[in-house]
C-alpha cells in the first residue's frame, strides 16, 4: 500500500557520480527507515545506505565516505549521492521503505532502476 518509485539511475564513467531519488506515496515521517539496496545479476541483494526517521544514517562498508543518504521531508523523498563511483557499483538499486505499527511490520519495495559504471 506504500508505493516507492525510484528515479536517477543510468550509465556513468568510473569516477563520476549519479544521485538516486525515492519518491514515496506517504509521508516518509510515518516511515521507521528508508534504505537502498542493490542487487548485481548473480549476487545477492545488498544493503548499502539507510536513514532512520530521526535522520541517523549508516553505509556498508564498501560505499562509506563515497554515498550520502538524505531525505526530503515536504517531498517524500530520499536521495542517495553517489560519487567516486567504482565499476563494482554496478547493479540495480532498490528503494526499501520499512514500518512497524505495533507487532506489524511492513517492507515496501520500489521497481528499482539501473546503475552502471563502465571502466
Amino acid at each position: 500500500q506504500v508505493q516507492l518509485v525510484e528515479s536517477g539511475g543510468g550509465l556513468v564513467q568510473a569516477g563520476g557520480s549519479l544521485t538516486l531519488a525515492c519518491a514515496a506515496s506517504i509521508s516518509i515521517v510515518s516511515i521507521n527507515a528508508m534504505n537502498w539496496y542493490r542487487q548485481a545479476p548473480g549476487k545477492q541483494r545488498e544493503l548499502v545506505a539507510t536513514i532512520a526517521s530521526g535522520g541517523s544514517t549508516n553505509y556498508a562498508d564498501s560505499v562509506k565516505g563515497r554515498f550520502t543518504v538524505s531525505r526530503d521531508n515536504a517531498k517524500n523523498t530520499v536521495y542517495l549521492q553517489m560519487v567516486s563511483l567504482k565499476p563494482e557499483d554496478t547493479a540495480v538499486y532498490y528503494c526499501h521503505a520499512y514500518r512497524s505499527l505495533g507487532a506489524r511490520v511492513d517492507n515496501y519495495w520500489g521497481q528499482g532502476t539501473q546503475v552502471t559504471v563502465s571502466s
